[in-house]
């Protein structure tokens, strides 16, 4: 399938995540490196081209750069951030370090009519991440918009058809960001609306078919979406021939085992009890970066060992979706955390590894999940992360911080439930301390773990902002946590968006 848009990655975090708009405007794209050649971008013929952000300055000697011929091509060109700055650096502009960073929250205001910002608000609310800021524009372009600390926050060239915003509105944070890309795709661009996620069946279906060919292959289950439409796809490509694994590797919510069985009933399911290699590999470890790699060749290992059991698979599936790709880093992006599934896993794997849902997003793979008729239990499961309660614990991993953290993790969830927010907030769970509280129960001094409660709500995991839970449910949770679980004496709320904090602690 040709693309009609072209997304330069420079390095960018939410560089997929603009891929995401673009396919969320049902408009099909590509993500190629920010220095593909104009000649290579031509031969793609696509219909707009998009520059991505990215953590790079300008200034620096290896910062990102980008084939300057591109914006020769005729082509509309949009700038993200970086791709602001890079896009006035290379054209003749003056780009400048910021006195003051910019960052999150900010309220822009439009200063000219544009095709770009066409039914943007007057004044609206985006999301900034910069240390460099534009000071004077190239020849031809035109100021549209600036905030109290970003003197032109957007930009454009109407005759050369390009623009460019410094902040992302790509993430869902900032208010009228869809409409900046409708605007740059249909009213400039004039491309049509044609693509659907669901059209990635067919071809994650082909894909799986041409993987295994005659043979057999494994399905890494969690229980939760990603998996789950991964299992769905797999058995859609082969049949029979798939057979699923959990691994429990002793990292467990309470009840999950039991709660993958119910809902696998028709699949050849195999429960693997690994807690013993995992709990032994990861004694004494307290570096997170560490802790997902070890998880991760660990779950490779006990997937080997299922060979002895089940017969010999040369392919195993798994349900990667791209937040976990983009945060484990490659191709110029940095690593925020290691992935158990991806940058965790270990060089000598006995496995074909095949990904069906690698560049898909969250809610694209609930709204294939729906369109392959999975039930709504596994559709709309919150978000679980495959290295399970070990990245909530803060420093080590013992067995008696495990069953702290699951005691007090069931308990809110339930309460959650029971308050109808379970399906209001991207994902609801605690999280335990590498630390000793004092406290004072039944007139006597204690000294326990401190539990974080942590609720955000986000559409792609990209980006999440803590929820305002009632005070009401904040305190039933924090007293049935101090009641019921002996070793905590103390809960506080995590009230940190993403970023600059990670959903997820470690």
């Amino acid at each position: 399938m040709a693309a009609n848009v072209i997304v330069l990655d420079f390095g960018a975090q939410y560089n997929q995540l603009i891929a995401r708009r673009i396919r969320e405007a049902e408009v099909f794209c590509e993500v190629l490196p920010g220095n593909t050649s104009a000649q290579r971008v031509s031969q793609k013929q696509p219909a707009a081209i998009v520059l991505s952000g990215g953590p790079a300055s300008v200034f620096e000697p290896e910062a990102p750069q980008i084939d300057p011929g591109v914006f020769e091509l005729g082509v509309p060109v949009l700038g993200i951030c970086y791709g602001m700055q890079l896009m006035a650096h290379v054209l003749g502009g003056v780009v400048k370090p910021a006195r003051e960073r910019e960052y999150g929250r900010t309220e822009m205001r439009v200063s000219q009519a544009s095709a770009l910002l066409h039914d943007v608000p007057d004044r609206s609310v985006v999301w900034m991440s910069h240390g460099d800021q534009v000071l004077a524009l190239p020849r031809g372009f035109e100021k549209l918009a600036e905030t109290a600390r970003t003197p032109i926050a957007a930009m454009g060239d109407p005759v050369r058809n390009l623009w460019a915003v410094q902040y992302h509105p790509e993430v869902h944070h900032t208010e009228a960001g869809m409409r900046v890309f409708t605007n740059f795709l249909y009213n400039i661009s004039h491309i049509q609306a044609d693509w659907k996620p669901v059209n990635v069946i067919g071809e994650a279906v082909a894909q799986v078919r041409e993987a295994v060919g005659a043979g057999r292959a494994l399905v890494a289950l969690s229980g939760g979406v990603d998996s789950a439409v991964a299992a769905a796809i797999a058995r859609e490509a082969i049949g029979d021939r798939l057979s699923a694994v959990l691994i429990d590797h002793g990292l467990l919510r309470a009840g999950e085992v039991q709660e993958v069985q119910q809902a696998f009933s028709n699949i050849d399911l195999h429960i693997v009890d690994a807690g013993n290699e995992f709990m032994t590999a990861l004694e004494g470890v307290t570096d997170p970066e560490q802790k997902r790699k070890i998880i991760g060749r660990e779950f490779i290992r006990a997937f080997e060992r299922v060979q002895s059991v089940i017969g010999h698979r040369d392919v195993l599936i798994q349900g990667t979706v791209y937040p976990d790709v983009i945060e484990s880093g490659g191709k110029g992006a940095q690593t925020i955390k290691s992935h158990h599934n991806v940058g965790g896993l270990p060089d000598n794997v006995a496995f074909k590894v095949v990904e069906p849902l690698r560049w898909l997003f969250k809610d694209e793979v609930r709204r294939v999940g729906q369109a392959l008729g999975l039930p709504d239990v596994l559709v709309w499961r919150q978000p679980f992360p495959g290295p399970g309660l070990a990245v909530r614990i803060v420093g080590e991993v013992t067995p008696e911080k495990v069953q702290v953290l699951r005691e007090a993790d069931a308990i809110v969830r339930e309460e959650m439930e029971q308050a109808g927010w379970d399906r209001t907030v991207w994902q609801a769970f605690a999280v335990l301390l590498d630390l000793r509280a004092v406290g004072v129960m039944g007139d006597a001094r204690t000294y326990g773990y401190p539990v974080v409660v942590r609720a955000v709500e986000s559409q792609d995991g990209m980006t999440a902002d803590w929820v305002r839970l009632p005070y009401e449910l904040l305190d039933r949770i924090a007293s049935r946590i101090v009641s019921a679980v002996d070793a905590v004496n103390r809960v506080v709320y995590d009230i940190t968006s993403k970023p600059p904090g990670t959903i997820e602690w470690e």
